[in-house]
């Protein structure tokens, strides 16, 4: 049963614009979160002391850092998707 069926067409499509909004700013809560945690993780292992200019060291590091933290966020993210679909056929 919709929990929409007592709503006009228009409130219908309202609720569901609302609905699409909610979401899509709930994905940008998620990659703002995701970003906070790669930046506090990679600038703990990789900044030793903060100055007015990153070194070449420091800039390789963090760089490295941030990249293989998407890639294993990207994998462990594919993996999950894998098994949700293996396991709802």
């Amino acid at each position: 049963m919709d929990s929409f069926d007592h709503l006009s067409a228009s409130e219908k499509a309202e609720a569901s614009e609302l609905q699409r909004m909610i979401a899509i700013e709930q994905q940008k809560a998620q990659f703002q979160a995701q970003v906070h945690t790669f930046t506090d993780v990679c600038w703990d292992k990789c900044v030793d002391s903060p100055g007015s200019k990153l070194d070449y060291r420091t800039e390789t590091c963090l760089q490295s850092c941030v990249e293989r933290f998407i890639d294993t966020t990207l994998t462990i993210t594919n993996r999950f998707t894998q098994m949700v679909q293996k396991g709802a056929h």
